[in-house]
């Protein structure tokens, strides 16, 4: 199947400037491409992680990619369907940023190998000695006004203001589409279904400034089941950085996706072919208890973005802590992982209490009475083991790792002792 009609079966295609123009070039021979990344945080998330998928199809069918990082654009900020303007960030912070999105599309891309493999580039190169009079000379003068104002990234914002930085940001993304064209032969720019207005500015500059043709192909914003898309500013993010979600919470994010998403996020977050996902999506249908969809969904992703080892780890988390296994067999810092939202009491050093006046200390238990009642009939357990003596005395043994210990009181309610 030829790489444009299997995007468009896995639901990876959203619009393009010439439909057959594109689908020819992609079978003919091959096509180098780009994908822009404002550094706008200091990591990417899941729903650039589609892009940066898509990037790798391609590459996997024989085309060239150049990821981008926008070390420039991201110092302006982008205004595109936003209420109202980004802060601007630091110049170091920018460069910081920028050079930790540039590890994380490392890590996807094969840099080292064969006529193909992918280039990074960064416009700040190319922004940095263009003075404001040679880009107002060389670049604005092949915009008009009306054709900026059509834009609907401009349209939404003429109401509520848009200051002329973030106005100028769809003439700065073309100029990245003519430099890149100039400098690599860059035909095909990708980006997402919101970016439209700021890519086409590319291909016009092109057509104008150098009487090229250029394509540019949309991926729909991915949303879950509630119409939220994948991303940072929805409050709902999954970051790739494994510090600011860790291999576990990815794995319970993707474990937990409605029955409706699943096999729709199989074809768009995974490389399992079409039939492998057709085959999924009829067994997943007869028994969807077992979410099997989910499950697969789940191994997929963690594996791609963490390696196996850490979807190993995630795995074994889940079956320890909602399993009932041995608390002791995982380390202080996959339990904190696994159980990010339990309340914490901390223990001073010196406390010597016993479970009874642990349980009061903590607020486990709102009375002595209670707690005895509950340590006697058996709701009460430490580390996962039941105690059920009143005279137990907390010691070395249970502090996992020297820094917690993990109270369990009934079948779910966890709170975490730490030292």
């Amino acid at each position: 199947m030829n790489i444009f009609d299997e995007l468009k079966e896995r639901g990876l295609f959203f619009q393009t400037t010439d439909e057959e123009a594109l689908r020819e070039a992609l079978t003919e021979g091959m096509v180098s491409y780009y994908v822009g990344y404002d550094p706008t945080a200091d990591s990417l998330h899941l729903g650039n992680l589609v892009l940066i998928l898509t990037m790798k199809r391609l590459q996997m069918a024989g085309h060239k990619p150049f990821p981008l990082v926008g070390g420039a654009t991201g110092l302006v900020g982008d205004p595109s369907f936003k209420d109202a303007e980004r802060g601007l960030q630091t110049k170091e912070t920018v460069v910081e940023w920028a050079n930790k999105i540039r590890a994380q599309l490392e890590r996807f891309l094969d840099f080292e190998n064969g006529e193909n493999k992918a280039q990074m580039e960064n416009n700040y190169n190319w922004f940095k000695d263009l003075t404001f009079i040679d880009f107002l000379r060389d670049v604005g003068k092949y915009y008009t006004i009306n054709y900026m104002m059509s834009k609907d990234s401009v349209k939404s914002r003429i109401e509520t203001g848009i200051s002329y930085t973030e106005f100028a940001y769809q003439i700065m993304q073309g100029y990245d589409f003519y430099e890149l064209n100039q400098r690599h032969g860059i035909t095909l720019q990708l980006g997402g279904s919101d970016q439209w207005g700021n890519m086409t500015a590319g291909t016009e500059l092109l057509r104008r400034k150098a009487g090229k043709t250029g394509h540019v192909i949309t991926i729909p914003l991915i949303t879950d089941s509630t119409g939220k898309k994948f991303g940072k500013s929805e409050g709902n993010a999954i970051w790739l950085d494994a510090d600011k979600t860790s291999p576990f919470e990815m794995y319970q994010f993707w474990l937990n996706v409605n029955d409706d998403d699943a096999v729709k996020m199989l074809k768009i977050f995974t490389f399992l072919s079409l039939e492998e996902i057709a085959d999924i999506a009829a067994k997943f249908e007869e028994a969807r208890h077992e979410r099997l969809a989910q499950k697969v969904l789940a191994r997929e992703v963690v594996t791609l973005v963490h390696g196996q080892a850490a979807y190993e780890q995630a795995v074994k988390i889940t079956d320890t802590l909602f399993g009932g296994g041995d608390l002791k067999a995982l380390d202080a810092k996959s339990i904190l992982s696994g159980l990010k939202d339990v309340p914490t009491y901390q223990v001073k050093s010196d406390d010597n209490l016993n479970i009874v006046e642990l349980l009061i200390s903590a607020g486990i238990e709102s009375s002595k009475r209670q707690a005895r009642e509950d340590v006697t009939n058996g709701a009460i357990y430490i580390n996962g083991e039941r105690i059920q003596d009143l005279d137990y005395m907390l010691s070395a043994a249970d502090k996992i790792d020297n820094q917690l210990t993990v109270i369990r009181r009934g079948k779910k309610k966890n709170f975490i002792l730490t030292y």
